[in-house]
């Protein structure tokens, strides 16, 4: 078996399109939605999500502001400056990039932008909004790894899925919503003690830990789908994820790829949020 590439690239340009014309009609009704990344220090990484997300803004038709701080900033002058934001009428969408200097306390600071312009879906209230089962806006990376099962038809009710990773940006929400759709879902991580015993009965696997060759071919059942969220480096180099792409992409029935796979989608789900964000404002 060889399995079915689930491109995230592919079905980001799909998604984007739509949001392009959405924008237009916004557009025509005097409204821009409106996006303000904010930066703290100068951590790489960091900077190319910022540019990324700022362009991928700019190419939908987005308003958006990117505020870029020295490490040096205190934690009430970003508060301050979040709080500006949140009366700000042109801004729909708050994002705050992590990580943030060890002397500022990130929870704070998620918590203090307005839950109507939270589209990273990280502020406690789309967190409970979330646990509910009530609308609200979906972190974006599993909201992305949602959209890559929805978009090859698969039907998650009754089915088991593994969650490998626990954290509150990716782990956690991901099992929320798959346990949403009517999946039985089993949460792995670093204490779990015997790992391929749980995901070699997985329907779908997603796997989002940061560590290369987290999941293997012997570990996956025949047939089973796999989300690859991890984002890494090899010992060449190159940029690959956290599952055994040449092994297990002979085992399973889908998988995404890294680069191209749940990247491009993370983006454009906070596009998607931000939109939502300005036509709840303008149009409720």
């Amino acid at each position: 078996m060889t399995a079915n590439l689930i491109s995230g690239t592919e079905l980001s340009k799909s998604i984007r399109t739509r949001i392009t014309l959405e924008v237009k009609e916004l557009s025509q009704k005097g409204v821009i939605p409106g996006l303000a990344v904010i930066l703290v220090g100068e951590n790489p990484a960091s900077q190319v999500y910022v540019r990324n997300k700022v362009k991928a803004c700019e190419e939908v038709g987005f308003f958006s502001s990117l505020d870029a701080y020295p490490a040096s900033i205190t934690e009430s002058e970003l508060l301050n400056h979040i709080h500006a934001l949140n009366k700000n009428p042109k801004i729909h969408g708050i994002l705050v990039q992590l990580p943030l200097p060890g002397h500022i306390d990130a929870s704070r600071v998620i918590e203090a932008i307005d839950p109507a312009k939270d589209v990273d879906g990280f502020h406690i209230s789309s967190a409970g909004a979330l646990v509910k089962g009530l609308p609200g806006y979906w972190p974006c990376t599993p909201f992305g790894c949602m959209k890559m099962l929805e978009s090859i038809n698969f039907e998650l009710k009754g089915k088991h899925a593994v969650v490998i990773g626990r954290s509150h940006i990716v782990g956690k929400p991901m099992a929320l919503m798959l346990l949403d759709k009517n999946a039985t879902v089993t949460i792995c991580h670093s204490a779990t003690t015997d790992l391929k015993a749980i995901t070699l009965q997985a329907d779908v696997i997603v796997v989002a830990v940061g560590k290369i060759n987290v999941l293997t071919a012997d570990m996956v059942k025949s047939g089973a789908v796999v989300i690859d969220v991890g984002m890494n480096r090899d010992e060449e180099g190159k940029l690959c994820g956290d599952v055994d792409f040449e092994g297990v992409s002979k085992v399973a029935s889908y998988i995404t790829p890294v680069p191209g796979g749940v990247g491009p989608m993370t983006i454009t789900m906070l596009l998607q949020n931000t939109l939502e964000a300005a036509q709840k404002r303008h149009i409720a």
